[in-house]
């Protein structure tokens, strides 16, 4: 049995560490965001004077539900483009996006229940919003399912980047829902017409929340994304290996 050496396994190895640089000083830049976040929503922010402390929930709930439909348009893009361009990088990308995009919706999930009990009185209740998004997340957990226990073939990918492509139509029909529905759910307080916005103080509030979480997305989709590559260039050497030995 031969052992490789230093010299075949030195690119792999300078890829691992400059992954892991970008990872070190984005992950610090996103935790300053997250800390900064944590303060606005918490203590920065005006209270509303309806809902009250539970008001503040909002900073983490809208963010959550926003980052994770951002996720799953990047899912549709990458998915878009393998089948276009067949490539291991956009598969990968779009395993990616999709586990990042199910990890934040179930966060808005989650979330939506705590801030609706102190409020509406109930848990869940079973309008458009609530029920189309709850939908769209099982539809990916379905996703991440299928491409689980699908054999790895070349067939796969494209199997689950068509099967994105058509997941994807859900998510401008659960933004749209509060628009062309009346719901339990409160009507859009950002871009929902001449009566809606927020405070300015809010409003600041919710960008950094909002730019906090979509860092954390990109560091958790660069990471797992990064981990997909040296699985498959792992699998590849292995492969390479076995038939020289054969």
């Amino acid at each position: 049995m031969t052992t490789p050496t230093p010299t075949r396994s030195a690119p792999l190895r300078r890829r691992a560490a400059a992954g892991g640089a970008w990872l070190y000083w984005w992950g610090g830049v996103t935790l300053a965001l997250l800390l900064y976040g944590l303060v606005q929503a918490l203590l920065l922010a005006p209270t509303e004077a309806t809902m009250g402390i539970y008001y503040r929930i909002f900073y983490f709930h809208v963010p959550a539900g926003i980052t994770g439909f951002a996720a799953f348009g990047v899912n549709a893009a990458a998915s878009l483009w393998y089948l276009l361009r067949p490539r291991k990088a956009a598969d990968a990308l779009a395993l990616a996006a999709a586990e990042t995009g199910v990890v934040f919706l179930a966060v808005n999930l989650i979330t939506g229940p705590i801030w609706a009990k102190p409020i509406w009185g109930v848990w869940w209740v079973w309008d458009p919003r609530l029920t189309l998004t709850l939908v769209i997340w099982i539809m990916y957990v379905s996703y991440l399912v299928l491409r689980q226990f699908t054999p790895r073939s070349e067939l796969q990918p494209r199997l689950a980047a068509a099967y994105a492509m058509f997941l994807f139509i859900a998510v401008p029909i659960d933004y749209m829902a509060i628009r062309w529905w009346r719901t339990q759910h409160p009507q859009p307080v950002i871009f929902g017409g001449p009566n809606s916005g927020l405070d300015p103080h809010m409003a600041y509030a919710l960008v950094v929340c909002l730019l906090a979480f979509l860092a954390l997305m990109a560091t958790l989709m660069r990471f797992r994304h990064r981990q997909e590559m040296l699985s498959h260039e792992i699998l590849r050497r292995q492969r390479a290996a076995a038939l020289k030995e054969s």
